[in-house]
């Protein structure tokens, strides 16, 4: 049973439901049939209308679980980019460092030689 469109699995199955009980209740209420073969018939409509509504929860219950999963795979990917920018940051800011730490060793011997020279 495919639920495309605005209508969702759940909806579609309770609408199923729904309508066979109104079914049934018409059923008894028109049918020219005697008792025993109305209650047959009653029965033979509720056994059809939960093997339906088993089917339509089997049917959600994997979509749910091919979302989880694909869920997952999302969440892993951006997981992983995000892990990747993390050490690209740590990596620069590594770099970063170093050249501002050279930086002021240079300017630190220049200024000693400057320093050296006016005495």
């Amino acid at each position: 049973m495919s639920c495309e469109g605005r209508f969702s699995a759940g909806s579609v199955a309770l609408s199923f439901l729904l309508g066979s009980a109104v079914g049934a209740g018409l059923a008894v209420l028109l049918t020219p049939k005697s008792g025993p073969e109305t209650r047959e018939f009653i029965r033979e409509q509720a056994y059809s209308a939960r093997g339906e509504a088993l089917k339509v929860a089997d049917e959600v219950k994997d979509k749910a679980s091919d979302l989880l999963d694909k869920s997952k795979e999302v969440v892993e990917q951006k997981k992983a980019i995000l892990e990747s920018a993390l050490e690209a940051g740590k990596a620069a800011m590594e770099r970063e460092k170093e050249r501002l730490i050279a930086k002021i060793k240079k300017e630190e011997e220049e200024g000693t030689v400057e320093a050296k020279g006016e005495g």
